[in-house]
């Protein structure tokens, strides 16, 4: 098992390396900067190039039903499960088979649209909504089931 975060703009990896340890599964932090990561066996980074959706393209590419991935990019998680792996927004929410074609589709109108979206494929105006305890503890929870459920072969 592996947790691969997508770690531009993720605000919860801190909240990762916790529940990772806890469960003793790697975490792979992907940017295309240096990000700072604890020390810490189970924790490392992943430095890709500049290149457009560089860190996508790595963590979709090693993404497979072991892994949790990490991330608010609807095209990522639709890449992302269609690999088997489970996928969680930053604010708890799963994408699963069943949401990610709206969630896609929804994407594509907006971006026709020039309309920003929320990692629910929900239209937004000025920006992502304030991050919220409620959004953090969502987010834990849904990661510690997601480990859970891999550990037992779900």
């Amino acid at each position: 098992m592996q947790i691969w975060v997508d770690g531009d703009a993720c605000p919860v990896k801190d909240e990762v390396y916790r529940v990772a340890v806890r469960h003793d599964v790697p975490v792979i932090v992907v940017a295309n900067t240096y990000l700072r990561i604890p020390e810490h066996r189970l924790i490392s980074r992943q430095i890709v190039s500049h290149g457009f959706d560089a860190a996508d393209d790595w963590i979709a590419e090693r993404a497979n039903a072991r892994s949790v991935v990490v991330t608010a990019d609807i095209l990522l998680a639709d890449r992302c499960l269609k690999a088997g792996a489970r996928v969680i927004g930053p604010t708890g929410k799963p994408f699963t088979d069943d949401s990610i074609g709206a969630a896609v589709a929804t994407r594509a109108i907006l971006a026709d649209l020039r309309v920003g979206i929320s990692e629910a494929g929900a239209p937004r105006a000025g920006g992502p909504a304030p991050f919220t305890k409620a959004d953090r503890s969502r987010f834990l929870s849904a990661l510690d089931e997601a480990l859970v459920a891999l550990k037992k072969g779900g």
